[in-house]
């Protein structure tokens, strides 16, 4: 749905000159699946997604869309094709759910945005979809952060665009919302053959829910992929590594420090699971059992058997109890 060659980004400076934070860009963007743009503040994300939709020129190379090139889009034909949801929060406070996504009709209604029956259908199906339809009545001021991620996101549905291109779309949402927009996200990607691209610095759920990543820093090219690739080629630990921070490969998930006390861990699947993660924590490191050191025999949730180096053994019935022992 989206193809870039060779393709340069950045912005003009004053006096005519440019900055090109990223050049020499192949990049590929598919319909029905997820892909998550990932980088640290400054590494050019919202410049590379507002170029993508035309916001702003590209410093070189090309962008097509749907096989044509961007350039030859009229803003007609654009709003038919792309969807775009900012990360600002929205003020149309003044407005009803229903009214803000049947802004989404507009490539449609024309200059006096008068709603047909067919257009109707559509907003009422997105507004159904983002799972809002009991707030449709409901002023936009009144809704949750959540909510209004939602709202935003039937709006560009309403469109009926192939493409969706979003900035940092769970910024300003708690935990549980951020978890429900992505699963959204994901949802209709699968179901509607949509194209989603977004951007985040929600490393944990990229992980679970994108079907891509690209990952973006200044100075370096750009590493795109699956999850699971770009975790078990290291790419993670080059991005993401910093002073004091690790990338674990085998939890998907950046520690404080790299653990380095091997201690054994077996046993029910889901037990040795959190018996690892309070492990990790601590500065050790899980690794498969051995008689040179401490090892764990997680049994079930309730007996956990601690095996010592001296033959000796303990069984706790709590990770706190684990952890307090192993620690003395």
């Amino acid at each position: 749905m989206i193809q870039t060659e060779g393709l340069a980004i950045g912005y003009p400076l004053k006096r005519g000159g440019k900055k090109v934070l990223h050049e020499g860009l192949n990049l590929q963007l598919y319909a029905g699946e997820v892909t998550c743009l990932l980088g640290l503040n400054g590494a050019g994300k919202s410049t590379l997604l507002r170029t993508l939709c035309g916001f702003q020129r590209p410093m070189g190379g090309s962008v097509e869309l749907s096989g044509r090139p961007l350039s030859s889009f009229s803003q007609h034909d654009f709003a038919l094709t792309v969807g775009v949801v900012f990360t600002e929060k929205t003020n149309a406070g003044g407005i009803t759910v229903y009214e803000l996504v049947s802004l989404g009709r507009h490539p449609y209604t024309g200059f006096f945005g008068q709603l047909k029956a067919h257009d109707r259908v559509a907003i009422e199906q997105s507004i159904e979809a983002v799972g809002i339809a009991h707030k449709a009545g409901n002023y936009v001021s009144e809704l949750s952060d959540g909510e209004r991620q939602k709202a935003m996101i039937a709006k560009a549905l309403a469109q009926e665009c192939p493409i969706i291109l979003l900035d940092e779309p769970t910024a300003f949402l708690d935990i549980s919302s951020r978890i429900e927009t992505m699963v959204l996200l994901r949802k209709l990607a699968v179901e509607q053959r949509k194209a989603i691209l977004l951007s985040t610095h929600d490393l944990d759920l990229a992980i679970q829910m994108g079907d891509c990543l690209w990952l973006q820093e200044r100075g370096r090219p750009m590493m795109c992929g699956t999850p699971e690739d770009l975790i078990l080629s290291g790419a993670f630990e080059t991005f993401f590594g910093k002073e004091g921070l690790v990338f674990d490969q085998s939890t998907g998930k950046l520690n404080r420090m790299a653990p380095t006390r091997p201690i054994g861990v077996e046993g029910d699947f889901l037990t040795s699971y959190w018996v690892g993660n309070a492990l990790i924590r601590q500065g050790y490191k899980p690794s498969a059992v051995s008689d040179a050191y401490i090892s764990v025999n997680c049994r079930s949730q309730n007996e956990i058997v601690i095996n010592y180096p001296d033959k000796s053994r303990e069984t706790v019935n709590l990770i706190a109890e684990l952890i307090e022992k192993i620690n003395r």
